[in-house]
């Protein structure tokens, strides 16, 4: 009720300032529900899509005006991807999501250009937390170095407090995405004395019969795991072929879906992964979610991936999309919001559990706000464990900080680097 009479109180405060041709807010998506990677593109565009029609029926869109989501399927592909935004850009789009660190990679020119803010939640160009150097491009809540340093330091909670002498492998995507942590974590192999092996899968990632005997050769204590699509169930059920500790498996986020442990059955339980959000349907917004959307038929695709976790990371895309246009409309002062108004708005968004309970979503992420010079929030995540007799996800930890020291420390360097490629000149600091 208290968010109903909020947006009733945005949308009249900013009727009178609106233009007159004002019409809607286009959200547009990057999606992909065909290829390898739709087990991950499905489910979360619907969350996004649900969450955004949730915000029509309930509220009548954002500050009193409907919102819009289209789609623009790429199957994950970076030429198909750069196709898509040159088929948005010209449609008022407020945010870009692309859903793909090397469609990200491809776009950050295009979008700078053009003056479109881009969201790459929890994957893209790590770097581009550091807001003076990548005006309009976001990755908060947490970002793929971050996620290399929660995971180093649950493992050191788990071997009181040393990880010396310990090896640990890292399976990842062999590509712009998977290579994203490698050198975060061959810093903090130095650092604390582990030894620290990389270990590539093609794509799409379907025969990893190879990589799996150099890891059982290997014997690691710890094996960590940046996969997409198709890639992260094939590994779970060969980590399972070779008897490998699944409480020692340890996915990114992008690697903790129920596609990914589900085909695998008995063998994937106790297999962990990072999350940033919580898990499961115990929160208000999934009642108002059946009530307004899927009880009246509304929901996307085929309404069979409601409350999972990736349909949850697209709800809370959508969540944060819709809690920065709303800033926007606030700083602007009227609801028709533009591109540059909106990117005004993501800068800054902030995010409160006092917020986050007006939402109906109390606890689901680690309050965060955005500023000129961190475009990446808190970087904090908490790790999930499958329970395969339950067919549940539950936390195990709760949040855990990233080294941001580190992730600052890096992100400054490469930052420097892209500026100077590019004679850039930051406006802001970290």
């Amino acid at each position: 009720m208290k968010m109903m009479k909020l947006a009733a109180g945005i949308a009249a405060t900013l009727a009178v300032a609106a233009p007159a041709m004002a019409q809607d807010l286009h959200f547009p998506m990057l999606s992909y529900r065909t290829g390898a990677y739709a087990p991950g593109g499905i489910p979360f565009a619907d969350g996004y899509h649900d969450y955004m029609t949730l915000l029509n029926e309930r509220d009548g869109g954002i500050g009193g005006l409907p919102i819009r989501v289209s789609e623009c399927e790429t199957a994950y592909n970076t030429e198909r991807g750069v196709e898509c935004y040159e088929s948005v850009r010209a449609d008022n789009p407020l945010v870009i999501q692309p859903l793909s660190t090397g469609i990200t990679y491809q776009l950050i020119p295009r979008v700078t250009q053009d003056g479109i803010p881009m969201h790459t939640m929890g994957y893209g160009r790590t770097s581009a937390m550091e807001g003076g150097t990548f005006p309009w491009v976001f990755n908060y809540p947490a970002n793929y170095w971050d996620g290399a340093s929660v995971a180093i330091n649950y493992m050191l909670s788990q071997n009181e407090g040393s990880l010396e002498g310990k090896k640990i492998v890292l399976v990842y995507h062999n590509s712009a995405y998977g290579r994203e942590p490698i050198r975060t974590l061959e810093i903090l192999a130095e650092r604390m004395g582990f030894t620290f092996l990389l270990i590539a899968v093609d794509h799409p990632g379907q025969e990893q019969g190879s990589q799996w005997l150099q890891i059982r050769r290997e014997r690691p204590d710890y094996v960590m795991m940046y996969g997409w699509g198709v890639m992260n169930a094939v590994a779970i059920q060969e980590a399972a072929n070779i008897r490998f500790p699944m409480d020692h498996f340890i996915g990114i986020w992008w690697s903790g879906s129920e596609n990914d442990v589900l085909p695998v059955g008995a063998g994937a339980d106790g297999y962990t992964a990072l999350t940033f959000h919580g898990v499961g349907t115990d929160y208000p917004v999934y009642a108002d979610l059946q009530e307004y959307v899927i009880g009246r038929g509304l929901a996307a695709g085929a309404g069979d991936q409601v409350g999972s976790a990736v349909y949850s990371r697209g709800m809370y895309a959508a969540m944060l999309a819709a809690e920065a246009a709303r800033t926007a409309q606030e700083l602007a002062g009227h609801a028709q919001i533009s591109t540059a108004e909106m990117r005004d708005g993501m800068e800054a968004l902030v995010i409160t559990e006092e917020r986050l309970t007006e939402l109906g979503l109390p606890g689901f992420s680690a309050p965060f706000n955005v500023s000129c010079g961190n475009h990446g929030g808190s970087g904090a995540a908490m790790l999930q464990q499958w329970d395969a007799d339950s067919g549940t996800w539950s936390l195990i930890t709760d949040w855990i900080a990233s080294d941001r020291d580190l992730v600052r420390e890096l992100a400054v360097e490469d930052a420097a680097a892209f500026a100077a490629e590019n004679n850039i000149t930051s406006n802001c600091d970290m």
